[in-house]
């Protein structure tokens, strides 16, 4: 099978994003990661970082009503009639959107924003989820984010992961873990570089 798309999901601190630069450059494909944030804010006319707070995350229904009730309130005291806001929804239909373009027009390496569900029906589409052991992923994030305490890197590694796998199940119905979503799952514990080269061989058969 000749590959044109390969899409990674990856838990916080796996070094998934490495992994995809390292891909990206060896297949000389175009790499979507931050860029695909930048592309849903032009789409969507934001902020990147507006895009940036919405991405792969969601708000509960009490969340959302509170924001909805907070925003009605000041509107009628102002007299104005607001239009509807950059919000989960629209940031989910704009990242469908840009994923399927990604696929249609290069090849990419796509990371994350659901693009394994996205794009599962698509034959030339290779999914890898990119995971290691909890005390690889501290250390990564210990180096990453400058912060020594092991109880608040590991409260950020499942808050990001909670986030993610809340995310693809409310967005797609889909645990984000099964396995039957990709075609891969590489744990990164003896380094990035060689679950890149793992992957490589599992896509190329060499």
């Amino acid at each position: 099978m000749d590959y044109r798309v390969l899409t990674i999901a990856r838990e916080f601190g796996s070094g998934g994003a490495s992994v995809a630069r390292i891909l990206a450059k060896e297949l000389g494909w175009k790499l979507l990661d931050r860029e695909l944030i930048e592309q849903i804010a032009g789409a969507a006319q934001v902020d990147a970082d507006l895009v940036s707070h919405h991405d792969e995350c969601t708000k509960s229904m009490i969340e959302r009503m509170r924001h909805r009730a907070v925003r009605a309130g000041a509107a009628v005291s102002l007299g104005v009639v607001l239009k509807d806001p950059f919000n989960e929804k629209r940031m989910t239909e704009l990242s469908r959107h840009v994923v399927e373009q990604a696929h249609a027009n290069c090849h990419c390496v796509i990371v994350g924003r659901g693009a394994q569900c996205i794009l599962r029906n698509q034959p030339d589409v290779f999914h890898v989820f990119v995971y290691a052991p909890l005390a690889d992923r501290l250390r990564t994030l210990r180096a990453r984010l400058g912060i020594d305490a092991e109880a608040e890197l590991e409260r950020r590694a499942h808050s990001a992961d909670t986030e993610r796998a809340y995310y693809l199940k409310r967005v797609y119905g889909e645990n984000w873990r099964d396995p039957l979503l990709y075609n891969m799952m590489v744990s990164s514990h003896e380094g990035d570089e060689r679950a890149a080269r793992a992957i490589l061989c599992a896509m190329t058969g060499q």
